[in-house]
């Protein structure tokens, strides 16, 4: 049913990868610089919207994205195999570390931060 679609699917799934990789990334440096502005004052003020827009605007779409059309893959070509249980726990990491960074994000929004710059950069890398 599925089989034409196929390689639509897959390049919205490699699309949906590359945003929710991109912004994965991006994140935890937009946090090493926050982490230096002052609690309370409009620099914070400002990441703080930063941060929430490339999460809810483009990150946690994406990761919705790469979830349903990596299933729709799986549904059509229906894999067996050793590969499919290596790709999906990467991929459930990945979902664990992308609930690491919304959690970061709300100690920020709520002036909670426990880290500080350093920490954010060696993340990043």
């Amino acid at each position: 049913m599925l089989e034409p679609f196929y390689l639509w699917i897959k390049a919205g799934h490699v699309i949906a990868v590359i945003f929710w990789m991109a912004g994965m990334f991006m994140l935890p440096r937009f946090f090493a610089y926050h982490s230096e502005a002052q609690p309370g004052s409009p620099e914070d003020a400002a990441w703080i919207a930063r941060e929430r827009r490339l999460l809810r605007l483009i990150i946690n779409p994406a990761m919705i994205a790469t979830w349903i059309f990596g299933l729709l893959l799986v549904v059509i070509i229906s894999p067996a195999g050793l590969w499919l249980h290596i790709k999906l726990a990467i991929v459930l990491g990945l979902s664990a570390l992308h609930g690491l960074l919304a959690r970061w994000r709300r100690d920020f929004a709520r002036g909670a931060n426990r880290h500080d710059s350093r920490f954010y950069r060696i993340v990043n890398e």
